[in-house]
This record gives structure tokens, sequence and C-alpha cells, in this order.
């Protein structure tokens, strides 16, 4: 287990993060045990960027590794927003706009929210009001690494300039980027197929391809069912009791893969079907397979966790979701 949130999310590359509260619940559960207070005292600080990058969507990423995380996936990312651009008429011209409104209002250490960007942005005579538009004007100043995530103010948002908040990022050429993911992704979501890399990184199959084969002398390499499945040297452990996790919806234990079909062979084998209903909300797993899905509501200082099973538990399994449900009552305080 780790010490600290940011260890957590080196180690994975990146963490999906549009749901907050979940991403850092998930990030938890790799830790000795953080509250949610010490890992947001640790985004606070800088050291934990949350931006768009990969696919694209909220990631979690070390402050050292943005930097090359970015020159590797905005290229795609922009490609797979080119559509948006033109509907919304955020074309080069109007982002370079943008790019001079935001740097100025940012200057000098300030973190402001998304509004007060949009406010910024209006008294440059640049519209936004399609919201949608600001949104993708934002995106595609975080893509540039113009701007990244500031202090949250309360429960607001931030946003601060990109080089005053990663003052040392880890710059790496093309090779060695594509290095260094491929090795951090199969090693702590192996095994797994060149296509589950691509699919999480958001990089062509090419560029996935290369990523593997230059991470190949560190990964294990195994055919099943025809599949060439890359994973870390002695990944397999021994489970002695049941073992549950109540884990975010977004976790990168589904996330990470393009093919989940793994995590149900519990249900298939009992004739049960992964039913929308029950997994709605966030997973409940026991040993690495899906039973059911879970939810959390507050009742004044409790926390209440409702579990909807999709297959009954036994005993013992029921008593690890209960110990399951006391660490995330000791995460949330």
């Amino acid at each position: 287990m780790l010490k600290t949130a940011s260890e957590v999310v080196a180690r994975l590359g990146a963490v999906q993060a549009q749901d907050y509260g979940g991403s850092k619940w998930g990030i938890s559960q790799r830790t000795i045990g953080l509250t949610d207070v010490e890992i947001e005292k640790e985004i606070d600080d800088g050291t934990i960027v949350r931006t768009h990058v990969l696919r694209p969507t909220w990631h979690f990423v070390a402050a050292a590794d943005i930097k090359w995380m970015l020159s590797l996936s905005a290229p795609r990312v922009h490609a797979a927003n080119a559509y948006w651009y033109r509907h919304l008429e955020v074309d080069d011209a109007v982002a370079r706009r943008s790019r001079t409104a935001i740097t100025t209002a940012l200057s000098e250490g300030k973190h402001l929210t998304r509004a007060e960007l949009g406010q910024a942005l209006t008294t440059a005579k640049i519209d936004i009001t399609n919201p949608i538009r600001l949104a993708s004007i934002v995106m595609r100043a975080e893509l540039d690494a113009v701007i990244c995530s500031g202090q949250r103010r309360g429960k607001q948002f931030t946003y601060a300039l990109f080089e005053e908040r990663v003052t040392k990022p880890q710059l790496l050429e093309r090779d060695a980027a594509l290095f260094v993911l491929a090795e951090r992704y199969f090693t702590t979501r192996g095994p797994a197929t060149v296509d589950d890399f691509a699919w999480w990184s958001g990089l062509t199959k090419a560029d996935a391809k290369r990523g593997v084969e230059a991470a190949a002398s560190r990964l294990e390499h195994e055919s099943i069912e025809g599949r060439s499945y890359w994973s870390p040297p002695e990944r397999r452990v021994r489970i002695a009791s049941p073992l549950a996790h109540l884990l975010p919806n977004y976790d990168e234990y589904f996330v990470g893969l393009k093919d989940r079909s793994a995590f149900s062979a519990r249900l298939k084998a009992a004739g049960e079907k992964a039913r929308t209903s029950a997994l709605s909300e966030h997973i409940l797993t026991i040993n690495g397979q899906i039973v059911g899905g879970w939810k959390r509501t507050f009742a004044g200082r409790a926390a209440v966790i409702e579990p909807k099973l999709l297959l009954p538990l036994s005993e013992a399994e029921l008593k690890a979701v209960g110990a399951a449900a006391r660490k995330l009552a000791r995460f949330l305080g």
C-alpha cells in the first residue's frame, strides 16, 4: 500500500476524475488509508492536478507527469473534439484570443472559477453565452497547457496558470513517453491487451503497439484464447478470505479496460446479468468479481451505505462488505 495520493496517481499514470469525490475514494483504497481531507490537501498543494487529458475526460495526474502526458494525448483529443470546435466556432483565432484573456486574468497567482474565467472572456469580447462554448474554450486551454486545476474555493473548482502551478514538469521524448505510459498501464492494470491500452490512453493502435513493444522486457506476455495479454511479472496473489471493495463508478479497475467481461464471470456462472439498475451508482466486488452495486447517502453526520446485491452472499462475504463500509467511514471522517 502506498503512503500518498500522488504516489497512487503516478503509479497508475492517470485516474479518471469526473466524479471528484468518488475518485478520491478510489485513490484512498490504494493507500495505507488516507482520508478525504488528506487527499484534498495533496490536490490543493498542487502535487496532483485535475485536468482534461486522455480520450478526453477529467483525470487526476501527478504534476510531474502532466507535461509529457499532454504532449502525447492533446493532439488526439483535439482531433476528437474537432467537430465541436467547428460547431461552436472555437477556431485557432478564438483559441489565441482566449488564451491571452485567460492568462491575463490568472496572472500573479490568481485561482479563478470557470464562471470568473467566463467574465474575463466576456470582457475580451469573446462570446460565451453558450455554456458549452465556454467549456470547450476552457478545455482547449487545458489541453494546450495554459491552465490546470487550482485550489478549491470551498466546494468550487478553480483554474490556475499551468506554468505557475506545475513548476517542475518532467519532459520526455515521444518514444520515452510511450514506454513510460505503457509500463505504468500494464503494471497496474494487466493482464490487458493492446486494444485495452489504446482505448484507455486514447492513442492510436500503432502508438499503443509501440509503447507495448518498448515496455515488453518489463512485462510478462501470455496468449489466452488467441489474444495477447501483457501483465507485470509475478502479478498473481492468493486471497485467503473474502475481500470486498466498494468501488466508485469510474474506478480505474473497470475503466482501465475496454473488455470488462472478466469481472462478471461470477454473475455469468450464476446465470445473472449485470443489471443497469443495480450498477447505476457504484460497484461492489468480492475478490475482484462484481456482485452488485451500492450507493451512499448522508443522514446528519452518518453515512448510510446501501448495497444492491445481484447475488446472495455468504456470511463471511457480508462481513467483508461491512469491513469495506467501515473503511469508507474512516475515509469520510
